[in-house]
């Protein structure tokens, strides 16, 4: 055992006296005591404000929003994995998930999902691409008639972002270093990782990685030259040109696999081939060097010995055996970004080649392994996993991130079938039962009873502004209801989480309680696939439920004191069944499913505002009381206004049908209680990573899972909606419940059930 360091520098009295003082007052020691007080064997470390080895350990269930698979026509030869309509029903899922990563890790890590990951063979490879542009705020572009709307990001994404960059790069490298060690612990003993980076952040991130994985387990940096060197301002600028983006790689072990990679010849590589064989089979020649009589006569029995006329023996390597490792630095991976004129491209702003992808997972990963990608954005990384037969997790904060994936991987798995090849099923999932600690921001290095004192004031300042906002009354010796308006209870949720099944049970549970009949439930964000199975249970109860987005001008005092702040409905989708109009007992079975209306009720920014804050002669695009509305000012100032969603079909990208919506329950995993704290330890965590609890047991969370059985979206070439599904025919007569998804031009979903009578 090696023997501590002497510190170089000793403890005075006066030095303990005033570290006793500061300890007492509660103020942060100065930095020179560091070395001097803890032994740190690193030479070189990152430091920032608020670094802290600890990581979140929430453990937090899964719930299945949804389930989507392409129907395959030949499944007989593969067993019990596919249902009489070709479905997957057993075997892994991939996973699409919303929702904050840093909780979806540690879920990940100690949950139930954990144990199919290790039975799949644990998670081989991940592949991240974060934000590491400060200009990265979930905001997007929306292309609407011809014109772009520019969508702030809501209120939930602004948080994400804050806490990514709201003091700067420390902001950054807390959120990564976090995550990183998170990620850490979740990767087989074989597995790797790649961070996407630019210079921006390069270096810091480099650092982290170091302390993170050691520095002993570094395995490279691709460099990628994603742009040609421009024009104008490139040309003129004062620096190099920043063309380059870069991928650090590091193993998580040295037993971490890495794959052969070819490399495609130059033309100057390829001219070297210029002899032939009497066959025409090509080859360069290379002297002997050093090798033995012994060597060189094998050689010559196999083949692989060229003689010149002047007699000279030379060693013949053939072009079709001839491979060379491929470099680290890549110029042929296409442009900026994709190119316009991709077939991949999706108008995505952070999008990433296929082919970029395509070599790291052939590099580090091989058939049925499990991949994640923790920043998904676009999906290239679920697309390429899915064309070269991995499995994969993808997650993202964006709900824009998570529908569009699901576009592309639906794309995937209809390529795939035409193509006559294997395709897994994906489920789509959000995390369910949150913590108040988790919502409500409160930091520094507090008492638990500080800490409960700084989360109840939080929790006031909160619940007051918005119920000003929302001309409420505050209720303040209710233990659960925040306020009324109208002759209605009025009940808020959390600032930065999605308010979920769990939380609008509790309302309903609550009213009850109260014998009240009528509440609104004000959120900046509502669980994905949450309408309306819990309007319905409400109503079933006798609870008038209604549901309300808080804008984000709650925020704004001038317009909270101007009354102009609106708290809009969710959206309203109506479908109608059409039943076939044979005769036959299959025609009786038979429906199709037609979306006839869908309305929006979305404002962003106050019009008055944006018209004022518009130059002469300059135009913008608006959203105002559920229009995308075009305004321009000519050169006298007078105003024009444009609606540019001229029919309902307008707000449509995605919708889809279950034609059995209530076939398959939402079940989640939850801990068993286990005696004495037994604890059992999967393959892959004996490595000092957390343990495993011994079961969980199944539990219905009262909801259901869609069945994504039909759907049509838009696409960047693709424009057009079908209205009308293909014709469905059921098994056997009865009463069944359709339900009908619709996701909006915004990525934001709403769904309603159509009760349908077949036979």
């Amino acid at each position: 055992m090696t023997k501590p360091t002497k510190p170089a520098y000793e403890l005075s009295d006066a030095d303990k006296r005033d570290l006793i003082q500061l300890i007492q007052a509660g103020k942060p020691l100065p930095e020179k005591y560091r070395f001097v007080l803890f032994e740190d064997k690193r030479e070189v470390e990152l430091v920032w404000n608020g670094k802290s080895a600890e990581v979140c350990t929430a453990v937090l269930p899964f719930q299945t929003l949804e389930h989507v698979d392409e129907p395959r026509e030949e499944t007989k030869s593969q067993g019990q994995l596919f249902d009489a309509r070709g479905r997957q029903t057993q075997g892994w899922t991939n996973k699409l998930i919303w929702g904050d990563n840093k909780l979806i890790l540690s879920s990940l890590k100690a949950g139930a999902l954990r144990r199919q990951i290790e039975e799949a063979g644990g998670l081989k490879l991940i592949y991240i691409d974060p934000p590491f542009d400060v200009g990265a705020d979930f905001s997007m572009d929306i292309e609407i008639g011809g014109e772009t709307f520019h969508k702030e990001p809501n209120l939930l994404e602004q948080i994400a972002y804050r806490d990514t960059w709201g003091r700067g790069a420390d902001s950054f490298i807390s959120m990564i270093y976090e995550r990183l060690i998170l990620m850490r612990d979740l990767m087989h003993p074989e597995g790797s990782i790649y961070v996407h980076c630019d210079w921006r952040v390069s270096g810091y991130i480099r650092l982290v990685l170091d302390e993170v994985f050691g520095r002993e387990n570094y395995r490279g940096e691709i460099v990628w030259k994603r742009d040609a060197v421009g024009k104008g301002a490139k040309k003129r600028a004062q620096h190099w040109p920043k063309t380059f983006d870069s991928a650090l790689m590091f193993a998580r072990s040295q037993d971490t696999r890495f794959n052969f990679v070819p490399a495609e010849l130059t033309d100057k590589q390829l001219k070297e081939f210029r002899y032939q064989d009497p066959d025409g089979r090509r080859f360069k020649r290379t002297t002997l060097g050093d090798y033995s009589d012994i060597s060189i006569a094998k050689m010559e029995a196999d083949g692989y010995i060229y003689v010149s006329s002047s007699g000279l023996k030379y060693k013949k390597y053939y072009l079709d055996e001839y491979t060379i490792q491929l470099d680290s630095i890549w110029t042929d991976v296409p442009g900026f970004g994709v190119a316009s004129s991709s077939q991949e491209r999706l108008d995505y702003p952070t999008q990433k080649p296929e082919t970029l992808l395509e070599r790291i997972i052939e590099a580090s990963s091989n058939v049925n392994d499990v991949i994640a990608d923790f920043f998904v954005g676009s999906g290239t990384t679920a697309a390429v996993a899915e064309k070269l037969g991995r499995r994969w997790i993808a997650t993202d904060l964006g709900k824009f991130a998570i529908h569009t994936t699901r576009k592309r991987l639906i794309g995937v798995q209809r390529e795939l079938k035409a193509a006559d090849k294997n395709f897994r099923a994906f489920e789509v999932l959000n995390l369910g039962r949150y913590e108040r600690q988790a919502y409500l921001n409160v930091g520094g290095r507090l008492s638990p009873e500080q800490r409960e004192q700084a989360l109840l004031q939080k929790e006031a300042e909160f619940r007051e502004l918005i119920l000003r906002a929302y001309k409420g009354e505050p209720l303040v010796s209710d233990g659960f209801f925040h306020g009324k308006h109208g002759g209605r209870l009025v009940v808020i949720g959390p600032i930065n989480l999605p308010v979920g099944r769990l939380f609008v049970e509790e309302v309903i549970t609550e009213m009850r309680k109260r014998g009240a009949t009528r509440v609104d439930v004000l959120a900046f964000e509502f669980e994905m696939g949450l309408f309306p199975a819990v309007l319905e249970e409400a109503k079933g109860k006798g609870i008038d439920l209604t549901p309300k987005y808080i804008p984000a001008e709650v925020f704004d005092k001038r317009a909270v004191d101007k009354g102009q702040v609106v708290f809009h409905d969710i959206s309203f989708v109506e479908a109608t069944p059409r039943y076939a109009k044979g005769k036959t007992a299959k025609d009786k079975l038979t429906v199709a499913i037609e979306l006839t209306d869908f309305s929006v009720y979305y404002t962003q920014g106050a019009a008055e505002a944006a018209i004022a804050a518009l130059k002469d002669g300059k135009s913008d695009v608006i959203c105002d009381q559920g229009q995308l509305v075009k305004i321009s000012k000519n050169k006298d100032g007078a105003v024009k206004r444009e609606v540019l969603t001229k029919t309902w079909t307008d707000w449509v990208d995605y919708w889809a049908v279950d034609f059995d919506y209530m076939s398959r329950k939402e079940v989640i995993k939850v801990p068993t209680a286990l005696n004495h704290g037994e604890v059992a330890v999967l393959p892959g965590f004996e490595h000092g990573q957390q343990d495993m609890p011994l079961e969980f047991e199944d539990q219905w969370t009262g909801g259901y899972i869609f069945e994504n059985e039909w759907q049509s979206f838009r696409t960047r070439k693709q424009r057009e909606l079908e209205l009308i599904t293909a014709e469905h025919a059921y098994d056997r007569p009865g009463r069944y419940i359709v339900a009908v998804k619709v996701v909006d031009i915004f990525g934001n979903d709403t769904m309603t059930l159509v009760p349908v009578n077949v036979g």
